[in-house]
């Protein structure tokens, strides 16, 4: 009965997990659409994109967390330098895009480590978290070229972000129906 029920769970969890990067993935394609669409028309609407996407961040990674057995079982998940980071992009929007770059930069390297650490985890319990290794280390790896573009004089603009964002967006829909295949693999080997 016990193994029953642990199976059970573990179905639940890969459902959500699933579900969970089915929607990242989408809400990083709808930003980038918008950072490249609205966000050259209007300097407001580029900077509430700012904002968004690290306080986006923040929430899902809070409600994958509990979804995913609670943030005692994902300490990764605990420290969630997202918001953190929402807060220091409003306060570096008043200073200069330079400086909103620097601290996109320092988010995605420690963003990134958290998530490979995530993903690391996540691997022995259901597979499939291939994409999300990569992603996270790409992160970090980008958030280094995000800080050295923040150091030079040229102004940077959301469109820095945008690419990043759209990787993220690859990641997390690759990660998405990888999973989904291994459940029907699994489905149909039974």
């Amino acid at each position: 009965m016990e193994d029953r029920d642990m199976a059970l769970e573990a179905a639940d969890q890969a459902q959500w997990l699933k579900q969970y990067y089915f929607l990242r993935a989408a809400f990083s394609v709808a930003w980038v659409i918008a950072a490249f669409v609205i966000a050259p028309t209007s300097a407001v609407i580029a900077a509430a994109l700012l904002v968004a996407y690290p306080a986006w961040d923040a929430a899902a990674n809070y409600l994958d967390g509990l979804s995913s057995g609670g943030l005692n079982q994902n300490r990764t998940q605990v420290l969630n330098v997202s918001l953190a980071t929402t807060v220091a992009v409003i306060l570096a929007l008043q200073v200069s895009m330079n400086w909103v770059l620097g601290i996109f930069g320092a988010w995605a390297i420690l963003s990134g480590l958290l998530q490979l650490g995530t993903a690391v985890r996540r691997w022995k319990r259901f597979g499939a978290q291939w994409a999300m290794v990569l992603s996270g280390g790409q992160s970090a790896l980008a958030g280094g070229f995000f800080i050295f573009q923040a150091s030079v004089p040229a102004v940077p603009s959301i469109a820095n972000v945008a690419g990043y964002a759209a990787v993220g967006a690859l990641y997390f829909l690759v990660s998405a129906v990888w999973l989904t295949v291994s459940t029907w693999r699994r489905s149909a080997a039974m």
